[in-house]
């Protein structure tokens, strides 16, 4: 069982229930009282007037710039970029409660308290260091000179924490009392060569180096990237991975990006630490690159965590197409119709960093606004050096395709590929269904008749029962196509904290998984129900399974049940008041 489901649903109301969402979103923006609600600038996108509504009778936000909500767990989450139970463990304790320890081993627990204290351990000899080399910086001419002939000015380099790792081979001996204490070795800092003894042989990793640190999303070092000032080699030289640095979970220049990544609306990925900063100076706060490696599925993961939209920026030499093959790969499975992946080649002779210094930041503004799309680049890079004015080209650009158009969820975006592959292999789309073993959707003349509302239809000779309820029609449509659930207003979201029983839970449920992971498909979310064993998962079950025809809901589905949902509360709130006036 995961940790996320050891954490009862009624402890997690409980915490809601004493928090004040006023003081948790006051610490970080400046709020105003405004009628019943207060007012701020929102902390998730730029603007200039208030958006931004904080509801103390609701315990709710919400921004009617970029759609932000959520309670005070969610805003952690958004915000100070932690996980589901991070969040709830930090606002437990705010209040006095201790997370109950439900179905946890002993030694399993203790495992995690241990690693817990290493990890932090790590992160305070990593944190030290990075003030030394800070300090250094501002005694190196030199360093300081290679910064400035490099466009960066002392106000991005304290941004972003930089600093200069003096020459010399025990240059942190001066730093640390103990230079021979194991974690300066396990976080990466020194290198030991041979066995204890006499001729054991220690000494600093980083050398005469400009050095980049790079920090998680809570804002600890975890690692460092050190560039050499002259033609040394290597160019650049990583931290070893240690268990606090992974280097396929992490992105540098996150930490300093979160809200640039709200004002631009976009990722933008790119492969160097240099390229990170020389954007952020142009004003591309909202750029971060991978450690060193192929972008990984993690790494997508992690930066739908901020924006639905991501453009990847590579050289446009034969290094730069593989790394945005392994981009494309890894955004596939997270691709859905409400997020956008987009690809940047740039001329051969340049990164972003030359780039943006030598034509200025309107015209890299200008290449990313003509980057080409995932739809367009899945396409080229299954055809890439293929004749496709021969049938044996286009034969095997299918070929090629077929993986990487089958690793994409259901939804629309995937049905217009499938077309615009039919279209470049000059053959109908149905044919190519069948060449795939698809499955063809019914035609008029052979579709059984349907009954139901919502856009989830059953057949009416059998299948799973309508849904009841508007609630149910909800649950319905929002496990179906969580990809809605951004759809939903303030209003929406107070609307349905007057739900109850089962399907309140679901909600909810819902809510927490879509904040944590992002939007999932339904045979994924599914999986996760059964996996976590939510006592309401076998009504969600029952409701949603057994159609052997499925239409996907639209957002026109999902504001037909809220409105029904409305008037059936109305209708409640009605009666009860009828009920009392009898009594």
């Amino acid at each position: 069982m995961s940790t996320r489901s050891q954490i009862p649903d009624s402890f997690i109301q409980e915490v809601l229930s004493r928090v004040d969402i006023v003081d948790i979103v006051g610490r970080h923006v400046t709020l105003k009282k405004g009628g019943a609600n207060l007012l701020g600038l929102c902390p998730f996108h730029g603007e200039k007037s208030p958006s931004f509504t904080v509801s103390p009778s609701k315990q709710f936000y919400h921004c009617f710039g970029c759609g932000a909500h959520g309670d005070a767990i969610r805003f952690l989450m958004e915000h100070a970029g932690m996980g589901f139970v991070d969040a709830v463990k930090d606002l437990a304790q705010q209040v006095g409660l201790q997370v109950p320890a439900t179905q946890v081993d002993p030694a399993e627990e203790a495992r995690a308290a241990e690693a817990k204290a290493r990890q932090s351990s790590l992160t305070d000899v990593l944190s030290k260091a990075q003030e030394h080399f800070a300090k250094k910086l501002k005694d190196s001419p030199q360093a300081i000179e290679y910064l400035k002939r490099r466009g960066l000015t002392g106000l991005v380099a304290k941004q972003f924490g930089l600093g200069y790792a003096p020459s010399g081979w025990r240059h942190l001996a001066s730093v640390f009392a103990h230079y021979d204490d194991p974690l300066l070795e396990e976080s990466g800092l020194v290198i030991v060569q041979g066995d204890e003894g006499p001729d054991q042989k220690r000494y600093d990793r980083f050398r005469d180096r400009i050095m980049f640190p790079i920090r998680s999303v809570k804002g600890e070092v975890i690692g460092f990237g050190g560039r050499v000032l002259d033609g040394g080699e290597p160019k650049y030289l990583n931290s070893p991975e240690t268990p606090v640095f992974v280097k396929g979970r992490e992105l540098y220049g996150l930490y300093e990006g979160r809200t640039s990544l709200r004002e631009k609306g976009y990722a933008l990925v790119v492969e160097g630490y240099m390229d990170v900063v020389a954007l952020a100076q142009s004003g591309f706060g909202n750029a971060v690159a991978t450690l060193g490696t192929a972008c990984t599925a993690d790494h997508v993961k992690k930066l739908l965590r901020f924006t639905d939209h991501i453009v990847f920026s590579f050289d446009g030499d034969a290094a730069g197409r593989r790394a945005a093959g392994r981009a494309l790969e890894a955004s596939l499975p997270h691709v859905n119709d409400l997020r956008t992946f987009r690809f940047l080649f740039l001329p051969a002779e340049h990164d972003p960093d030359s780039y943006v210094r030598e034509l200025g930041a309107p015209a890299f503004e200008a290449q990313v606004a003509e980057a080409v799309p995932l739809s367009a680049q899945l396409i080229h890079q299954a055809s890439d050096g293929l004749d496709l004015r021969q049938a044996e080209g286009r034969a095997r650009m299918l070929a090629l395709a077929k993986p990487l158009w089958s690793a994409l969820p259901t939804c629309a975006l995937k049905t217009q590929i499938l077309a615009s592959l039919a279209r470049t292999a000059e053959m109908p789309q149905d044919e190519l269904s069948r060449l795939w073993g698809l499955s063809a959707a019914p035609t008029r003349s052979s579709s059984p008749r349907f009954t139901g509302t919502g856009g989830a239809l059953r057949p009416t000779g059998g299948g799973r029962p309508a849904a009841r309820t508007p609630a149910d029609q909800l649950v319905r449509i929002l496990m179906t196509n969580s990809g809605l659930w951004d759809e939903l207003s303030a209003e929406d979201h107070e609307l349905l904290a007057e739900v109850s029983s089962w399907q309140a839970s679901a909600l909810r449920w819902l809510e927490r998984t879509l904040t944590d992971q992002g939007v999932q498909e339904w045979p994924l979310l599914r999986q996760v129900l059964l996996e976590h064993d939510e006592p309401f998962a076998p009504k969600v079950l029952q409701l949603v399974d057994g159609a052997e025809f499925v239409i996907a809901s639209t957002a026109e589905d999902l504001q037909s049940a809220m409105q029904q949902l409305r008037r059936a509360l109305a209708l409640e709130k009605t009666d009860t008041l009828r009920l009392l006036g009898r009594t």
